[in-house]
């Protein structure tokens, strides 16, 4: 067994464990911080199979965009654990007949390299100055323009649709109205009352 293949097994390992974080963890910030190691794992991954593009993104785009935006609305929505709880626990039987199929799969994947059938043809290794980089932007800018755009444009839907979730009105939350503190008059909120003096008794 070489380096690259006990590095591939040994992060594979990582990342199911925090895999199986991100659907267990009962706090939704732990489970978003579970979903970022899985990201960074699944980067290294990509990083073995000379995926170096893939990784990069992976970790800028997913990690440092989307899952900061993700933690952003998690932590200022208002959500109710009891609730995903319960979520949680009535949807538990079908997750484990999903992960059981998934198990099933992946096994008879193993079962059929052991039997010395060649299920995927090996990777191919790149020639020596070769930049996979290069040639994923010509054909994202040429090819795959529009569908890229599209993409872009989703994304701008999904950010403003995250704001306006934790910009609304909740009921039972004060709110600052800036405009009316800032043209508030002196005379509203000061009220000078004239007395006669009293003498003591």
């Amino acid at each position: 067994m070489t380096l690259t293949e006990i590095l591939f097994y040994a992060f594979s390992a990582v990342l199911i464990v925090a895999a199986v974080g991100v659907i267990t963890a009962r706090n939704p910030v732990h489970a978003a911080l579970f979903l970022v190691f899985a990201f960074f794992n699944s980067a290294i991954l990509w990083l073995l199979m000379e995926a170096e593009f893939l990784a990069i993104v992976l970790v800028l785009v997913y990690v440092g965009a989307v899952m900061v935006l993700f933690l952003f609305v998690v932590m200022m929505l208002d959500i109710n654990l009891a609730q995903m709880r319960e979520g949680f626990t009535r949807y538990a039987p079908l997750g484990i007949v999903i992960a059981a199929l998934v198990v099933i799969e992946i096994g008879s994947v193993v079962w059929v390299k052991q039997l010395g059938v060649d299920a995927a043809p090996a990777l191919a290794t790149g020639a020596e100055g070769y930049s996979n980089t290069r040639d994923l932007g010509e054909l994202l800018y040429t090819k795959y323009l529009y569908p890229f755009e599209l993409a872009a444009v989703l994304l701008l839907l999904a950010i403003v649709a995250a704001i306006s979730l934790t910009m609304r009105q909740r009921r039972g939350v004060k709110t600052q109205d800036i405009a009316a503190q800032v043209s508030v008059r002196a005379k509203d909120r000061i009220r000078l009352v004239k007395m006669d003096a009293e003498k003591d008794a």
